[in-house]
């Protein structure tokens, strides 16, 4: 998935979710997207984190 596509993707979840939502690099380079609340991984693989509530 490409940054623009896991943006877009990430948002939509954000908003219909109302949760926070993280885009990390996955081990093999590809971008992933997951609730804020289910990523246990390194915080540096953490490319954005997407919160619905923030201004």
């Amino acid at each position: 998935m490409s940054l623009a596509e896991a943006n877009a993707f990430a948002f939509s979840l954000a908003t219909t979710l109302m949760v926070s939502i993280i885009i990390f690099r996955a081990g093999d380079g590809s971008l992933t997207v997951v609730p804020a609340d289910e990523y246990d991984g390194e915080a540096s693989q953490i490319v954005r984190e997407i919160d619905p509530h923030a201004r």
